[in-house]
């Protein structure tokens, strides 16, 4: 695996009775006092399975900070149980952060119209230095108020109190207030703004029956909030009232279709474009579609954060050709990229001035099939493709090793609540071939998978799926299609491969697309069995028990073979040497607040 490059300031585990007040923690948070009199009523349970040994220090960190813990907080407890703690410390640093510099980005500069549709990643990292989320996962996978100061849910975990940080100013001078996130909630869980943040924030919505039917008779229906599902306390404080508990409230208001919009974003036209009005550290200059976006640093009087080091941040767009991407870092005309496939890896190797990131993450991609068309809505028929595959074999071929093998339920180690399975997953060819034959393709089956034609990893995935099919009769076809026509067909073909972002929690990816009716369910699976057993994981705190339900969720997925689903992949990147204090997000964010060129 590549190492990311160390940085000038340098983590260190020190062994302390106690940690101290002021102490930084891993995510540059500092050590405040935390009072009992505010805990949630489970976390004494908490810290006693931490103490046990029951649950790790990671889940107990991600645990105690969504149940209202501060994340300098928690890391102070898990010091506390376990008598030790890991703090930052700072060493001598190999030079000072320079002020000033373009950033050159080399990566797809897409629509950033409206923030609250936002499908791809790097949509986010051009908004993101403009307009900001309440929540930021940090480099641990553990979330982090940002706009928001606090939150604090209830014991049942069905009401969410977040409190914003006060003096924040919107860039054409109006406080960020209680009113905006009001707003931004509101909008997201209108059916007619069509965000996938509904899917995320689905226990505060209610589902009715329209009296209409589909072009199959079934009936249609409508989602949108529940009555009184938001309350405004005061000025700068809001709480949620949920339909049924969730503890993911927080993850979910950290995805990237949920960085937050001024309260007038509607009546101003709708268009972040045309009116960026922001948070953010950063202004927009330009954007074009397929060229650049051009961003200018504000004046610190004006930021509510700390000063960023940065002039101006430039993306630019050379195409999905990852040979272009290399040559222009090789040539300096780009200073860092988005992302790479593991094949680029050793032509970055073999440029003295580069520098390879990479991390593991629950980056993944899914050949799905599509339960409600023919012939995968014969169960036999997507479990014999399934069984093809070998998953230890196609994460070498496919991603050259880089990342671990799927198990084809989309639940990765990476998760907190991952559950092992006591079986791994083998091919089974003769079983796969039997099953072609018992669903009445006697001389094999052809059918099609759909595929965008870059980057390199998923085409190369679906070749390799394909020849593994062979062997059992199964003949896939697979079809390339340019980026734009993939996406506007990709939720309703009949056997896709669709790539899939980092998500901090499993919960967030299943509830995304295998709940019924989830608004990015391209598989049309519904079940439910797995969507009650998805319901009691989203509300239950206690690790081991969520790790119950999650080994269900997971066989049962597998069991009704609604996917294949290969591996686990690190996200790989490039950044020249001059670039310092830049480290690989698990999700792919640009956090480039504290960024700085090296002259």
């Amino acid at each position: 695996m590549i190492r990311p490059r160390a940085q000038p300031e340098v983590t260190v585990e020190c062994r302390v009775q106690a940690p101290a007040v002021g102490a930084i923690t891993p995510g540059g948070d500092t050590m405040p006092e935390y009072s009992s009199r505010t805990q949630h009523q489970y976390l004494p349970e908490l810290k006693e399975q931490l103490r046990k040994g029951e649950i790790d220090r990671r889940e107990f960190l991600r645990t105690a900070v969504l149940l209202g813990v501060s994340t300098a907080g928690a890391y102070a407890l898990a010091g506390e149980v376990l008598n030790q703690s890991v703090v930052r410390v700072a060493r001598a640093q190999s030079a000072q952060p320079r002020m000033g510099g373009n950033l050159r980005v080399g990566m797809s500069v897409m629509d950033i119209t409206d923030p609250a549709k936002y499908d791809w990643p790097p949509k986010a990292n051009v908004a993101r230095q403009i307009i900001e989320p309440l929540v930021q996962i940090g480099l641990d996978n553990v979330a982090r108020p940002h706009l928001a100061e606090s939150w604090k849910p209830s014991a049942d975990l069905k009401t969410w109190e977040f409190k914003l940080r006060r003096g924040i100013k919107w860039s054409n001078g109006d406080e960020c207030n209680a009113d905006d996130l009001i707003f931004n909630v509101t909008r997201w869980l209108d059916p007619a703004t069509a965000s996938s943040n509904q899917s995320r924030l689905r226990a505060m919505t209610v589902t009715t029956d329209t009296g209409r039917v589909n072009d199959r008779g079934q009936p249609i229906r409508r989602t949108s909030m529940a009555e009184g599902s938001i309350e405004k306390i005061d000025s700068h404080t809001v709480r949620f009232h949920l339909q049924t508990p969730d503890l993911a409230i927080p993850e979910a208001l950290s995805d990237y279709p949920a960085l937050l919009v001024h309260r007038r974003f509607a009546d101003m036209g709708g268009d972040l474009r045309k009116n960026p009005i922001g948070t953010g550290p950063y202004r927009l200059v330009e954007h074009t579609v397929g060229q650049r976006s051009v961003l200018a640093k504000r004046p610190k009087a004006d930021y509510w954060g700390d000063e960023v080091y940065l002039d101006q941040i430039t993306y630019v767009d050379l195409g999905e050709d990852p040979a272009a991407m290399i040559a222009a870092l090789a040539s300096n005309q780009v200073d860092m990229n988005h992302q790479f496939s593991a094949d680029a890896i050793e032509a970055i190797q073999r440029i003295p001035h580069l520098q390879l990131n990479e991390v593991g993450t629950s980056a993944t991609g899914v050949a799905r099939m599509r339960i409600t068309e023919k012939p995968f809505d014969d169960k036999r028929v997507r479990e014999a493709i399934r069984l093809c595959v070998d998953h230890n074999r196609l994460l070498e071929i496919a991603y050259r090793g880089h990342g671990v093998p799927a198990e084809d339920h989309h639940v990765a180690p990476i998760h907190p609540e991952y559950a092992t399975l006591s079986d791994k997953l083998k091919p089974d060819i003769e079983k796969a071939r039997a099953l072609i034959k018992a669903a009445g393709y006697d001389n094999g089956l052809t059918v099609t998978l759909y595929t965008v034609a870059g980057p390199s990893w998923e085409t190369i995935t679906s070749q390799a799926i394909a020849e593994m099919c062979k062997p059992a009769g199964i003949n896939v076809q697979v079809n390339l299609m340019p980026g734009a026509t993939y996406w506007d067909r990709w939720l309703s073909t009949p056997f896709g491969f669709t790539s899939w972002g980092h998500r901090p929690l499993g919960v967030q990816a299943l509830n995304l697309a295998y709940r019924t009716g989830g608004i990015w369910n391209e598989s049309g699976h519904s079940d439910p069995e797995y969507d009650k057993w998805l319901q009691e994981a989203s509300a239950t705190p206690d690790p081991k028990e969520r790790q119950k339900i999650m080994e269900k969720l997971q066989r049962r997925l597998q069991e009704n073979s609604v996917i294949s689903q290969g591996y686990w992949r690190s996200v790989i990147n490039a950044t020249n040497k001059r670039v310092k204090n830049f480290k690989i997000h698990v999700a792919l964010e640009h956090h480039l607040n504290k960024v700085w060129l090296e002259s």
